[in-house]
């Protein structure tokens, strides 16, 4: 017997199948009862009775009849926008479990910063999930502060962050190193100096990412340690972006070296930041405590190769 679904009303608990829905949702899509039955490998009077049933659980007709068959009432297309959301969950829920029948052999969640997301991780990535074909990564960008908690709260299993400051819960592992730099148009008036302080640049207009992400965030929070702001001129939402804008003049950038290509680099000019804050040390993060997880165990040795084995099998 299929699961029921149901709610309750000021009148009485309202209960139906998942049938119910995927047969309402198919006869919207044909516009005919008898097509829509067959789509679910229904008869068409078994098709009626649910929608008959449907329509008396909810208390009102979700279909107008007419001579060539039937469309939604107003109360039928408010009932397809739910049933359609229900579907398309449904279907992403099978294509996610899919993967574990045929042996899948695990899932990570991974938390990232931006800049690693765009440089360094990628790579490390692909050869990780060479050698483990039938893993599934949840990878997903957030800024440090957010990482950590996360991590820690066992919400994700790793973490890359290019924060300081350690959490007792956590044992971090040396990942990669990068450096902020400044990005010039050729014709700035800065773009013959080789470095640059952070408080020279406040003077100028800004190329930034968008507002919300970790990099504007930070140099915001920078900004403001300093009794100022950031006069940003455009806000995009990738490096590649920011770069074109530079170059044609725009404004300048603060980004990590490692999101500069090497066309980047032909129509622009690049002047090291001198500031403490400038040299990123970016560490992959995992809780202490959590129970051993091999998987983890391996992707983590990915990542940070010179990470003492006896440390990992703590984790």
């Amino acid at each position: 017997m299929e699961p029921h679904l149901g709610f309750h009303s000021s009148k009485e608990t309202m209960r139906y199948e998942l049938t119910d829905l995927r047969v309402f949702h198919a006869i919207c899509q044909e516009g005919n009862v008898s097509r829509g039955a067959a789509l679910c490998h229904l008869s068409p009077s078994s098709a009626s009775l649910r929608i008959k049933a449907l329509e008396e659980a909810l208390g009102t007709a979700l279909f107008v009849r007419h001579a060539r068959g039937v469309v939604p009432t107003a109360a039928g297309e408010i009932m397809l926008e739910h049933v359609q959301r229900c579907v398309a969950g449904l279907v992403q829920m099978e294509a996610d479990l899919a993967p574990f029948a045929q042996g899948l052999s695990g899932r990570l969640t991974v938390l990232a910063n931006n800049n690693v997301l765009h440089s360094f991780l990628p790579q490390d990535l692909a050869a990780f999930l060479a050698s483990y074909p039938d893993v599934r990564i949840h990878l997903q960008e957030r800024m440090g502060t957010d990482i950590i908690p996360a991590v820690a709260e066992g919400r994700a299993d790793v973490g890359i962050v290019a924060v300081d400051t350690d959490h007792p819960q956590l044992s971090f592992y040396p990942y990669r190193e990068d450096h902020f730099v400044v990005l010039l148009p050729r014709r700035h008036a800065f773009s013959q100096h080789r470095s640059l302080r952070f408080s020279d640049c406040l003077n100028h207009p800004f190329i930034s990412l968008q507002t919300g992400t970790a990099l504007h965030t930070y140099l915001t929070n920078q900004a403001a340690l300093l009794g100022g702001r950031l006069d940003v001129r455009v806000q995009v939402t990738g490096f590649g972006a920011i770069a074109a804008l530079v170059a044609s003049g725009a404004g300048l950038a603060i980004l990590p070296r490692s999101a500069v290509t090497p066309q980047d680099e032909e129509h622009t000019v690049i002047a090291a930041l001198d500031e403490p804050w400038a040299l990123r040390q970016h560490r992959v993060c995992v809780k202490r405590d959590a129970p051993r997880h091999w998987l983890r165990e391996q992707f983590v040795a990915q990542l940070c190769p010179d990470a003492p084995a006896v440390s990992l099998a703590r984790i």
